[in-house]
């Protein structure tokens, strides 16, 4: 017996199979609610703009497509995101989703995401005497340098692959980083 889908999840499913065929620009609700199998309006129940739609599937295509390796160190965080530079390389389009919801305003009333809680966690146990103000700044940075508008921007600006972009994420977090004090540290 399958296990029954929320209207939701069949509608954010059903757009990235109409990813691989097309644009995010070129699916209409309309060819999105002929692959659901429901009504055009239902469609607008759950997602009333293009921007709720572009942020609830990238959210989605982040949790099912790029999940992030779990993390506790800088250097976990490191290998972290160069594994998802890599898996962006081979799912781009998918990828430059994530970076074109990144860019416009933000439409739902979530939490931060998974990767914003973790990057805050980490900072909170390497470097705990770190202030909210500063580890907010820092989080911030590493969370933008982690993303998939940073692999998209050097992706399409420059035409670095995975590996490259990976070696530019390390400078910036090195950069980022060696801001600290050296007081703000955790003894390893």
């Amino acid at each position: 017996m399958e296990e029954p889908v929320d209207t939701a999840t069949a509608i954010l499913a059903s757009a990235v199979v109409l990813l691989r065929e097309r644009m995010f620009d070129d699916i209409s609700y309309r060819a999105l609610a002929d692959e659901v199998g429901i009504s055009e309006r239902t469609i607008y129940r759950q997602y009333p703009t293009r921007a709720h739609l572009l942020a609830a599937l990238s959210n989605w295509i982040e949790q099912t497509r790029f999940p992030l390796p779990p993390f506790v160190t800088v250097s976990d965080f490191r290998a972290a995101v160069h594994e998802r530079f890599r898996a962006f390389d081979t799912l781009p389009a998918y990828a430059y989703v994530g970076a074109r919801a990144s860019a416009i305003s933000p439409t739902l009333n979530t939490e931060p995401a998974y990767i914003t809680r973790a990057i805050e966690a980490m900072l909170e146990v390497a470097a705990p005497t770190l202030n909210r103000r500063d580890q907010r700044r820092v989080a911030a940075s590493l969370r933008y340098f982690s993303s998939a508008m940073f692999w998209a921007r050097l992706r399409t600006g420059f035409d670095l692959d995975a590996d490259e972009i990976g070696e530019a994420f390390d400078r910036a977090v090195d950069t980022v980083l060696a801001k600290l004090p050296a007081a703000t540290w955790a003894e390893p």
